[in-house]
């Protein structure tokens, strides 16, 4: 009898535990605006734009928060470019056409009404990766200036077997920022490439081709110096087009595959040259980061930073039924919410003894601009910045028993998010899709860089296990979820259970709240990448 009452006891403690004091229904309130045709799609520089910064302007205001950005503002301006390649634009390989939208996904971020490529020699670079402390160098000796530079996605050893060099240097199947797409564009620019081409496979890249091609020939970047160059012309191949041209060059693509795992791979000329001209629409917008804050009652020059991005695509082509709006509910209208319920939750509580800043940024669906343009001009100094926490894709399935956590091991911020679940009686599960680099692909990677450590929490790193149905039913959460993401059908819906995105949301009320105390500092691991840039501000932390 005594072990049935004290399982009973145990049962309800961890019922009361996983409760959620983030509203559920808020939360869905708040995705059903954002997610609506009145915001467009919230694309940067659109009439969704100015709608969606003034309502949620509107709303740090009713909460009773301060202006976070710089002079009393609360915005952060952010110039970008954003360019659109024209329609019907081709690019030619010697007898081989590859159109856009179809064998190929490119942009441009080059301020030109045209980008020209003529003639231009293409080499293969393998994984293009320059990595001194793992003794790799991709390029040799190879010049690319005006030289079209074709890359394999992800790291070499994403597909390493035992013996091959490559095998562990580089996180087995954990992708590193070697393996993203935005480090593989940076360095084509750093040598000069006239152009750069990346071969897309759906398992090296982490999403399908119809994910690259959403892009639909548009790009944004901030404006940045002259001196800081960009690859003029940037973009993907379609793994079987690049397989065809691979044997049209008389290579077999997928034995240099099995080459670029080996320390002594070397670029291999594809004696093949590429040329387009293609008109480009070109226009200089202001977009806009939302920061709203906290005062820190003891040590307001210390910050913790609490952020989503509030950016969607916008509209693009038409899908099956005609629609053309790509509202984002999940991505990231529920991170949003989450911050808002945040910052509601913040206000209500006593003062921080450090300031909380609450930032929504811009432009993180095109290569984190908002965040990337606040990193390079930070409000608050990111050396005295404690931690950054995240939110971006939220599970709408209902509570799990789990939280699956990005990026493990990279800070001590994963014992504050183990002991906040353990409140809500839920486990930490690694997760499964290391070779994504999710830990990369979101907006608290702009602070990563800059050594500010952070944590992010996004649901495609794994399949929840769902208190109702498991890992079965959170695994048909994510691969429905999957099947929308970037696309038009990413809606908000009524049929949604976010009781587990409301636990999520509680999850950084309860480690905010132990981060918004004068003298913790998160630290990185001994063998994260970041643990150097941290180190050269130590003296600036008390």
């Amino acid at each position: 009898m005594r072990s049935i009452l004290l399982a009973g006891l145990v049962s309800a403690l961890l019922s009361t535990a996983a409760a959620a004091q983030t509203d559920p229904a808020r939360l869905s309130q708040t995705v059903k605006t954002l997610a609506s045709d009145e915001f467009g799609g919230r694309a940067p520089g659109t009439k969704g734009e100015k709608v969606t910064v003034d309502w949620l302007v509107a709303q740090f205001k009713a909460l009773g928060l301060e202006p976070g950005a710089a002079n009393g503002a609360w915005t952060q301006a952010v110039p970008m470019i954003h360019t659109r390649i024209g329609a019907g634009a081709t690019l030619r390989v010697g007898n081989t056409v590859l159109t856009q939208g179809k064998e190929v996904a490119v942009t441009t971020v080059a301020d030109a009404t045209r980008i020209a490529v003529a003639n231009a020699p293409m080499v293969f670079v393998g994984y293009g990766v320059t990595a001194p402390e793992a003794k790799w160098n991709d390029f040799k000796e190879q010049d690319l200036r005006g030289k079209v530079a074709v890359f394999l996605v992800n790291d070499p050893d994403f597909e390493a077997q035992a013996g091959d060099d490559a095998k562990g240097r580089f996180g087995d199947r954990r992708m590193t920022y070697y393996g993203r797409w935005t480090y593989k564009f940076e360095e084509a620019a750093r040598r000069g490439a006239a152009a750069a081409l990346i071969v897309h496979d759906t398992g090296g890249a982490g999403y399908p081709w119809s994910t690259v091609n959403a892009s639909n020939g548009e790009n944004y970047d901030i404006v940045r110096a002259k001196d800081d160059r960009r690859v003029p012309l940037q973009g993907w191949i379609e793994h079987d087009a690049a397989d065809r041209l691979f044997r049209q060059a008389g290579l077999d693509l997928a034995e240099l595959r099995v080459r670029a795992r080996s320390a002594s791979f070397r670029p291999v000329d594809m004696k093949m040259r590429l040329s387009t001209s293609m008109p480009v629409s070109v226009e200089r917008i202001e977009s806009a980061n939302v920061l709203a804050k906290l005062p820190g009652s003891k040590r307001p020059n210390e910050s913790v930073m609490l952020g989503a991005h509030w950016d969607a695509y916008g509209e693009g082509p038409a899908d099956a039924s005609g629609a053309t709006l790509r509202p984002g509910a999940n991505d990231d209208a529920l991170g949003v919410a989450g911050v808002i319920e945040l910052a509601r939750q913040f206000k209500a509580a006593p003062p921080p003894e450090r300031t909380l800043v609450f930032a929504l940024w811009t432009g993180e669906e095109r290569g984190l601009l908002g965040s990337e343009y606040y990193a390079t001009h930070p409000v608050y100094p990111l050396a005295t910045s404690a931690a950054n926490l995240t939110l971006d894709i939220l599970q709408t399935a209902g509570p799990a028993r789990d939280v699956i956590l990005v990026g493990k091991g990279q800070s001590s911020l994963d014992d504050l998010l183990t002991q906040a679940a353990a409140k809500q009686g839920r486990s930490i599960t690694p997760e499964t899709f290391s070779e994504r680099g999710l830990f990369y692909r979101a907006d608290h990677f702009s602070v990563v860089r800059r050594g500010v450590p952070s944590l992010l929490l996004m649901a495609l790193g794994g399949a929840p296990d769902l208190r109702a149905g498991g890992a079965a039913a959170g695994q048909k959460w994510l691969d429905g979820y999957m099947a929308c993401y970037h696309k038009t059908c990413d809606r908000w819906s009524a049929d949604w259970n976010l009781t587990g995105a409301a636990q999520e949301v509680d999850l950084f009320r309860d480690m905010g709240e132990r981060l918004s105390h004068a003298g913790v500092w998160p630290t990185w691991s001994a063998t994260s990448e970041f643990t150097a840039t941290r180190a050269q501000t130590a003296t600036e932390r008390r």
